[in-house]
């Protein structure tokens, strides 16, 4: 169970743990990082925008000393090998990673450039690959580790205008239930949470009622109940709706 937002970091449930989260420094990735720290682990962050995460690495080291930021393009390949070294010369062998970065750009598909899908695919998928093949040696070695890939209800549903960013998503939902069969016998639990609509300053597709959608804390609690699971049980897919419907 997750534990309360008050509780002592030092005496946690991850208290040993090594908690790496991409776009870690806001919205989503922001919340999943604070939980993380809340529930005792050491937490690295990466993002694009530099003055933000160190915002939110000023937050995490009020719950938390051990705390590790740098500015990353997690779809770039030295970027991603950079960060995982770091966090690990820095913090220690990771055991969790929470895949989180991710863009929305909508429209008609036949309408986007080249360029438009490379960079929804990239981001929001090729990520995913790469920072986790980066990530998984050292957790065999460790023979455990818990890998949460954030998807979307998208990767589920079509609609108008989500051509590449459900594309993406879709991929998302097959990588990480393909993964999950590659890894488990390792001691590696791979999960996707597939959330609804949340309220952040993604770009989705125009402006939500906040009464009537997720918060980046429902994503995060989420993440909470996963990663402090049975140790000899994992769930694979977490589907998240707001109660209301928009």
């Amino acid at each position: 169970m997750a534990r309360r937002a008050g509780a002592n970091p030092e005496n946690g449930p991850l208290m040993h743990g090594v908690a790496l989260v991409t776009g870690g420094s806001r919205g989503i990735g922001r919340a999943i990082a604070l939980r993380l720290a809340r529930l005792g682990s050491a937490v690295a962050i990466c993002a694009r925008d530099t003055e933000a995460l160190e915002s939110t690495a000023a937050e995490l080291r009020k719950l938390t000393p051990r705390v590790f930021s740098r500015p990353a393009d997690v779809s770039c390949s030295k970027d991603v090998s950079d960060v995982v070294a770091e966090t690990e010369t820095v913090l220690g062998s990771i055991t969790v990673l929470v895949n989180n970065a991710g863009i929305g750009l909508f429209g008609p598909a036949h309408e986007q450039s080249e360029a438009d899908w490379e960079h929804v695919l990239n981001t929001n998928l090729k990520s995913i690959f790469l920072m986790s093949r980066a990530v998984v040696p050292s957790m065999i070695r460790l023979g455990a580790g818990d890998i949460i890939n954030i998807g979307s209800l998208a990767g589920h549903n079509t609609f108008s205008g989500g051509g590449l960013y459900c594309a993406s998503k879709w991929g998302v939902h097959g990588l990480s239930a393909c993964m999950a069969e590659d890894l488990r016998n390792h001691g590696i639990r791979v999960s996707v949470i597939c959330p609804g609509s949340v309220v952040t300053e993604f770009s989705g597709r125009g402006s939500k009622d906040p009464s009537k959608a997720l918060s980046p804390d429902d994503v995060a609690h989420a993440v909470a109940a996963l990663v402090t699971q049975s140790p000899k049980s994992f769930i694979s897919e977490v589907q998240l709706r707001p109660l209301r419907k928009p």
